[in-house]
Order: C-alpha cells, then sequence, then structure tokens
C-alpha cells in the first residue's frame, strides 16, 4: 500500500506564507517526478509546480518568483513554499508522484487527498 498525504494548508491573509508537505509512505522503491497542482471552485486543475528525482523545477508563469518547490528524497516528502499568496491562490492543493512500488518494481501515479489554501482579509 502507497499513499501520499498532505498538510499545511489553511487561510492567509493576502500577503503571507504557506508551507505545504506532502509526505509519501508504504512500500516504496523509488519516486520519480513530484509536483504540485491545485482545483479552484469551477475551475479545472492546473499544474502549479514540479520537481524531478534529480531536482528539476518548472513552475506556471502566475507563481514564479513566489513559490519554491522542493523535495527530500530520504523522507520521501516534496514541499511547496509559497510567499506573497494572493486571493488568486484559494484553491485545494493536490500532490501527485510518480512512485516505483517496491514489492511489484512497477511505478504508479498517486494523488494526495488535497489541502485547502484560502487566501483573504
Amino acid at each position: 500500500q502507497v499513499q501520499l498525504v498532505e498538510s499545511g494548508g489553511g487561510l492567509v491573509q493576502p500577503g503571507g506564507s504557506l508551507k505545504l508537505s506532502c509526505a509519501a509512505s508504504g512500500t516504496i522503491l523509488s519516486i520519480n517526478a513530484m509536483d504540485w497542482y491545485r482545483q479552484a471552485p469551477g475551475k479545472e486543475r492546473e499544474l502549479v509546480a514540479g520537481i524531478t528525482s534529480g531536482g528539476n523545477t518548472n513552475y506556471a508563469d502566475s507563481v514564479k518568483g513566489r513559490f519554491t518547490i522542493s523535495r527530500d528524497n530520504v523522507k520521501n516528502t516534496v514541499y511547496l513554499h509559497m510567499n506573497n499568496l494572493k486571493p488568486e491562490d484559494t484553491a485545494v492543493y493536490y500532490c501527485k508522484a510518480e512512485i516505483v512500488r517496491g514489492y511489484d518494481y512497477k511505478e504508479w501515479r498517486y494523488w494526495g487527498q488535497g489541502t485547502q489554501v484560502t487566501v483573504s482579509s
């Protein structure tokens, strides 16, 4: 059994900061790409940021310069540091990971359950 568990969401004022975490657990051989997505009410889910196993990153234009994605390969955890938050960043944030399972050596895509981020005064 492999699962992703997110934490760190909440309510923050515009201009504030939050740090999201997503930890993978279970029988894991390795983790390839790890990404953060978000979905606002009435909108499609969109990619926010991604990071490869080697540490290469990519960001949506709307968050460049404000968000930073990082990962700890020992802890099987990916983070999203969000600064200068804006009301338009309000959404449910999901992590996604491409995980090679330790019991069948197959790569599968896993999603977290989502964590709410609300930016409001």
